[in-house]
């Protein structure tokens, strides 16, 4: 069986990390090998570049910079778990990928998107995700989440005309590839995002033959 590379994309308290959790029990549920991964990180090297970039004392860091830690960490994580994953037949579910990258370094720091797509094709070498759930929520509901989790870190404690401009950018990419992604509205009661997401991976797996 093919592997699957299946990513879920959101600003911060959409609550990715629950429903990613989700979605594995659905996948194991179903016998569907999985492996759960998160960007920045996803291996030793990567979280140690995670910790640079969400480090609230680096306030200094260029633009370009973050880019380029991004697609660091990203090499390494493809190198390490994701390719291996894929052509061992597992299905990877992925805690953000490129988009984010297009949503946050792009849409929201103002990198032009043409300058991301040269390191994109560059590290990833046309490796895209087959599936990409976006998990949408108005701004100040996500940051209202995320601040009861504590101090934030230095995404976090961005401005809310950020978060909107990442927002935008998310949404703009779903826009543009609906073949590819899924958006769901993440801002109502868990069990009706939940039921959501069980439809949106039930119709994936009917569309390439993996029904119930």
């Amino acid at each position: 069986m093919a592997g699957r590379f299946i990513t879920v994309e959101g600003i911060e308290g959409v609550g990715k990390s629950t429903q990613i959790d989700f979605l594995r029990g659905l996948l194991e549920a179903r016998g569907v090998p999985v492996t759960v991964t998160r960007e920045p990180g996803g291996t030793p090297l990567g979280e140690a570049i995670r910790s640079l970039l969400l480090d609230r004392r680096h306030t200094g860091m260029a633009a370009d910079t973050e880019l380029l830690l991004m697609f660091a960490a990203r090499a390494q994580h493809l190198a390490e778990v994701i390719r291996p994953a894929l052509a061992a037949g597992r299905w990877v579910l992925c805690d953000r990928f490129t988009d984010a990258t297009y949503a946050y370094q792009g849409a929201g720091r103002g990198i032009g998107p043409g300058r991301i797509a040269v390191l994109e094709d560059f590290v990833q070498d046309g490796l895209r995700p087959d599936l990409t759930i976006l998990l949408d929520a108005p701004v100040a509901t996500g940051l209202a989440r995320a601040g009861r989790r504590g101090p934030g870190d230095r995404f976090e404690r961005e401005t809310v005309n950020f978060f909107e401009r990442v927002r935008a950018g998310y949404l703009q990419r779903a826009s543009a590839e609906p073949g590819r992604f899924r958006v769901i509205d993440a801002g109502r009661r868990r069990g009706e995002v939940e039921a959501a997401l069980a439809q949106v991976l039930d119709g994936y797996c009917r569309s390439i033959g993996k029904g119930a």
